[in-house]
């Protein structure tokens, strides 16, 4: 299959007030595997008339936030807002993908926390949802590494990383990088799928099984 994992920077966490200052999306397609740096990559860093923030998110992201102050206006990877799904659209249709009935582009997304925080900012973005949409399931790297005995929660991106014995479980909180370790995550569970995994019911537990 091919999905598309994708990753924000944002200057907050309030999807109807902060904004998305970078986008990344990096094409994985399970079948035809390249090297990580051969992927095809769509990377915007997104301009706006002014920046509304927290102290936090604003420092965490100074660097990204100088490069837009400084970008000409004719700067390839940086666009508008209004710009982004647009340019993401284009990238998508010169990948293969090809529009639906209502002209929309479906893409199967994979993002660390995707669903629960990254969508809701996409959503906000002029175009998503006509011109490129998500498809309903979403690929999360963490719930290939919880650990259902001891965990009270998802396990962050730094302890995914720490679990798959990475060199370094820092999180780099750079768009395309971050995109880049959600596919290093996923990758050992190609070959051997998660249900592939589970051993056979043993015929004194009762337990329903789900269907195949």
């Amino acid at each position: 299959m091919r999905y598309v994992s994708l990753d924000l920077e944002m200057t907050g966490n309030q999807p109807e007030r902060h904004q998305i200052i970078e986008l990344a999306a990096v094409l994985e397609d399970t079948k035809h595997l390249r090297p990580l740096a051969e992927l095809p990559t769509f990377r915007r860093a997104v301009r706006h008339p002014e920046y509304v923030g927290t102290a936090g998110a604003l420092a965490l992201n100074a660097d990204l936030l100088q490069e837009l102050a400084d970008a000409p206006a004719d700067q390839p990877d940086v666009c508008s807002a209004t710009e982004l799904v647009p340019q993401l659209r284009d990238w998508l249709l010169s990948q293969g993908f090809k529009p639906d009935k209502k002209d929309r582009v479906a893409v199967t997304l994979a993002g660390k926390n995707i669903g629960s925080f990254d969508l809701l900012f996409l959503r906000q973005l002029p175009g998503w949802g006509t011109l490129v949409r998500a498809e309903p399931a979403l690929l999360d790297p963490a719930a290939f590494y919880l650990n259902w005995r001891k965990d009270s929660r998802l396990p962050t991106m730094s302890i995914c990383k720490a679990r798959a014995h990475f060199p370094d479980h820092t999180v780099a909180h750079q768009a395309v990088a971050d995109a880049l370790d959600v596919i290093r995550l996923l990758r050992p569970f190609y070959e051997l799928p998660v249900y592939q995994q589970v051993p056979p019911a043993d015929a004194s537990d009762s337990t329903p099984q789900p269907p195949e």
